[in-house]
Order: structure tokens, then sequence, then C-alpha cells
């Protein structure tokens, strides 16, 4: 739900509506933010769709400082990945395209809306048949 490297931020689960910001919080890893506040981290759960408000872009580190790359995309789902590994980020979105990429790369200051959350299972085959491991790029 939040990456293990922002355990100790303040935060509070994602609502339908919620306006989140992609933000550094000082723990080596980008996550969302909520607008009224952007000390909390808003923890998303598996399978909520967001829509951004623009392109979504990707900053990695480059031999000379960062190198950004823009996808053609604005809408993704709350993925978690390398659930089996516990020192790698888990957060992740996956793309229209198939393409699943560590929320930690996405550039800071983007704007997403929550448009919807997952539904919750009633039956404990159903949560079996929603958990999926999948593996970011």
């Amino acid at each position: 739900m939040c990456d293990y490297s922002i355990q100790n931020v303040r935060s509070r689960p994602a609502r339908v509506g919620d306006k989140l910001t992609t933000r550094d919080f000082g723990t080596c890893t980008r996550g969302f933010a909520a607008a009224e506040d952007v000390g909390v981290a808003v923890c998303v759960l598996p399978g909520t769709e967001l829509a951004f408000s623009n392109a979504v872009t990707l900053t990695d580190p480059f031999i000379l400082g960062w190198k950004v790359k823009k996808l053609d995309c604005a809408m993704a789902i709350f993925r978690q990945v390398n659930k089996n590994e516990p020192f790698k980020h888990h957060d992740a979105l996956e793309f229209p395209d198939g393409r699943i990429v560590l929320l930690t790369r996405l550039s800071e200051g983007q704007e997403a809306t929550v448009l919807q959350l997952p539904a919750q299972p009633t039956a404990a085959a159903e949560a079996d048949a929603q958990k999926r491991i999948a593996y970011a790029d």
C-alpha cells in the first residue's frame, strides 16, 4: 500500500476523488502526497485507477544528472511488484500499453486523481484471484 521506505511518514488511505501529487519524501523514494498536505503520504491499494492531469514523465539518474522520459499515457492502475523481495520498491503503475513502472521513477510534482478504488473481495477465493505478482522494468 505504501512502499517500505515511507513507512515512517504520516499517511492515510486513498479515497475516490483524491487529488494526489507525486513527491519525494526524503526517504530515497517518491510516492503520492495529499493535495491538502504535502507532508502526508497517500497509500493506494493495488487495483486503484488513476488519471494524471498530463502525460506521465519519468526521471532516472543519468551520467551527468537526470534523464526525463515522457510516456504517452495519462491513465494507470496501481500495482505492487517484487513482493517477495523485502528491500526493493513495491509500488508501481501499470499503463494501458502493459508497461509497469515503479512509482519512485515518476517525476516529482505530477498531479493525479483517484478515479476508482478496487472492488473488495467477498470470499477467500476472490482474494486469491485478485493477487498478481508482477515485475517492474
